[in-house]
């Protein structure tokens, strides 16, 4: 069973390509990959929202929109 789990994740890997990151700068869109050292680590030490179903509830329920 794991080997064939083995070969499962080895034809995984061979159908992997690179992805390339963009990200909105200064109003326009541009890739990670050409940021300079200074603005990659910003990048990547952003917090990323994560909204939950519990918390939209919450939203909804304190100002009490119908359309939620």
């Amino acid at each position: 069973m794991s080997e064939q789990k083995a070969v499962d994740v080895e034809a995984l890997e061979a159908k992997r390509t690179h992805c390339e990151v963009w990200t909105r700068v200064m109003g326009y869109h541009r890739p990670v990959s050409h940021f300079n050292i200074g603005k990659k680590a910003e990048h990547y030490s952003r917090k990323h929202f994560q909204e939950t179903v519990a918390s939209n509830n919450e939203f909804c329920e304190k100002y009490q929109l119908v359309a939620c």
